[in-house]
């Protein structure tokens, strides 16, 4: 072992990875990512800030989306000090404590956006289902209730694994895979027994993420069995026309969990720089993604969006 790697194990700092072997193209990658995050965070505050001013946006579909777009701010602004501090060459190393708590961010809010998809699939469900009843049933104390129990849900059921992450014993080189901590990166670098975290990272994985994806799938069923009920085919595209934008922000969602998966799982073969851009897709693509479908696809954000340009270019 040489003495580089040695002194790596025996500090509590980790080495954050960009993509392997194309280091001199950091500053033209960098680019494009600044750009991507700044679409983050201006399409996002832009969904927050119509759906704040706008009066006829405020009922529970506007109120989960203003969620989702909370949610996504939140994951890039865990994310983008390490990926555009490796990218800039301002630092690749990053503390355990450090580590640890975006870890906590990264894999919270990945269960929060999960929760909200489904709180936004079951306010489909009523709207076309139970359209009578739809004021009835989501009133404003139970979107309130729901909210904070997707929030308790994703702060609380990973808390367990990632306390645990404090206490382990790093004692393989502390080199990343990504430019920003994931907890299954943190567990291949321990040398502590990590079977507790791996089965209840897991479990965690089959209760939320993929409990959420069925129930979601489920809601779709009985929307679709409703909508086909409608004699009027006019009526029929106009119900499915509100659920676009839902099913577009899921697929965003879910593709790219599936697909880190896949690659952490059945990929190890396969070029260190996969692994790096399906974490980058994995983490940037559905708070990229999300405004832009619900600024086109959702008629009321698209026109305020469109009031707001024509009066300042007047």
């Amino acid at each position: 072992m040489s003495a580089s790697s040695a002194s790596i194990i025996n500090t509590s700092v980790f080495i954050l990875t960009g993509f392997p072997g194309l280091d001199q193209y950091y500053p033209w990658f960098s680019i494009p990512f600044s750009s991507i995050y700044a679409v983050v965070f201006l399409g996002n505050c832009l969904v927050l800030h119509v759906i704040r001013t706008e009066q006829s946006l405020h009922e529970p579909m506007f109120y989960f989306l203003a969620m989702l777009a909370l949610t996504d701010l939140c994951i890039g602004l865990s994310t983008v000090h390490t990926v555009l501090g490796v990218l800039w060459g301002l630092s690749q190393e990053i503390g355990l404590d450090a580590c640890i708590s975006q870890t906590y961010f990264v894999h919270g809010l990945s269960g929060t956006e999960s929760g909200v998809l489904l709180a936004m699939a079951f306010d489909r469900f009523i709207a076309i289902c139970n359209p009578l009843r739809y004021t009835s049933i989501l009133t404003n104390n139970r979107v309130i209730h729901v909210m904070v129990a997707i929030l308790m849900r994703s702060a609380l059921s990973i808390l367990p694994v990632i306390i645990r992450l404090k206490f382990f014993h790093y004692c393989r080189p502390h080199i990343l895979s990504h430019s920003f901590c994931l907890h299954q990166d943190l567990l291949r670098l321990a040398c502590s027994d990590i079977r507790f975290n791996s089965f209840y990272a897991l479990a965690l994985v089959i209760c939320n993420l993929l409990l959420d994806a069925v129930l979601i799938l489920i809601s779709y069923v009985f929307i679709l069995h409703t909508v086909l009920a409608i004699a009027s085919r006019e009526e029929r595209l106009k119900s499915l026309q509100t659920c676009v934008s839902h099913i577009c922000a899921v697929l965003v969602f879910y593709i790219p969990i599936i697909g880190l998966t896949m690659v952490h799982r059945f990929g190890k073969h396969l070029s260190p720089f996969v692994h790096v851009l399906m974490g980058n897709i994995y983490i940037l693509f559905p708070p990229l993604m999300n405004p832009i479908i619900y600024s086109v696809k959702t008629q009321q954000i698209r026109s305020r969006i469109k009031q707001w340009f024509s009066l300042k270019l007047k």
